[in-house]
């Protein structure tokens, strides 16, 4: 995702993608849904980009270990003879490399024309295409369970229009989670497993104190208690007969 959203920024949306067939691209288990796809498909395909799965050898790296330019087990040992030990060296190192390889391996092609269109969206658009969406069910009190942990809604009101509502939660490649419903942020609150049990132990000591509170008075009746004989209330006309009350209206 991060890598893809770099090449886009920097050249465009490509017209296709063409990979091998690891399980970043595509579904590979025995008897899966045709129509089910990975997040990185779902992500390529609401941008417009073909997925093209090789299946010829060439194109599986057999041919890239054969000439000794296979990237995977070449880079590090580059990386070691240049003595790089750390991303940041990494980094600076990286696009000298990339122009010595390209000069010794580049062919030219035969259609120069660059086949990149610009991105059309804006920027959060991207971002938010670009990242793992997990769709979850709210619960009548706006939470939902995910990785062990209660994600609870946080919204000013009843929130009664949000109850058992479809949302998505995105993790992004930069490490920063958006709830999102109807295309719109929503802010949240993550409880851990400790988290909930505190919670919880402290909702019981509240209603335990409650509790006590009320045997303290000497009855858990409140509907058993009657007013004084010349309470207010009792002077009252409202639910009394005409001729039960002192004043009758004529």
């Amino acid at each position: 995702m991060h890598t893809l959203h770099d090449h886009i920024v920097a050249h465009g949306l490509p017209v296709a993608l063409y990979s091998d067939q690891h399980s970043i691209f595509r579904i590979n288990a025995k008897g899966a849904d045709p129509e089910s796809e990975t997040q990185f498909g779902r992500a390529t395909r609401e941008l417009g980009i073909e997925c093209i799965h090789a299946n010829s050898p060439q194109a599986k790296g057999r041919v890239e270990r054969a000439n000794q330019t296979l990237l995977q087990d070449r880079l590090p040992k580059e990386m070691r003879l240049a003595g790089i030990s750390d991303i940041a060296g990494a980094n600076n190192w990286l696009p000298g490399f990339a122009a010595s390889f390209n000069w010794r391996f580049a062919v030219i092609p035969k259609d120069a024309v660059d086949a990149h269109i610009a991105y059309p969206g804006s920027a959060d658009e991207l971002t938010n295409i670009l990242s793992i969406q997990i769709a979850k069910t709210l619960s009548k009190n706006l939470s939902f369970q995910h990785e062990c942990n209660l994600i609870q809604v946080k919204i000013s009101g009843t929130g009664l229009a949000m109850r058992s509502a479809k949302v998505t939660l995105h993790d992004h490649f930069d490490g920063t989670r958006v709830l999102r419903w109807r295309n719109r942020k929503y802010p949240y609150t993550t409880l851990t497993k400790v988290q909930r049990k505190t919670a919880e132990a402290d909702g019981k000591s509240i209603n335990s104190r409650i509790e006590e509170a009320i045997a303290k008075r000497g009855t858990t009746d409140i509907k058993g208690h009657k007013p004084a004989a010349g309470h207010p209330w009792r002077k009252m006309h409202i639910g009394k007969s005409a001729t039960d009350s002192k004043t009758v209206i004529q």
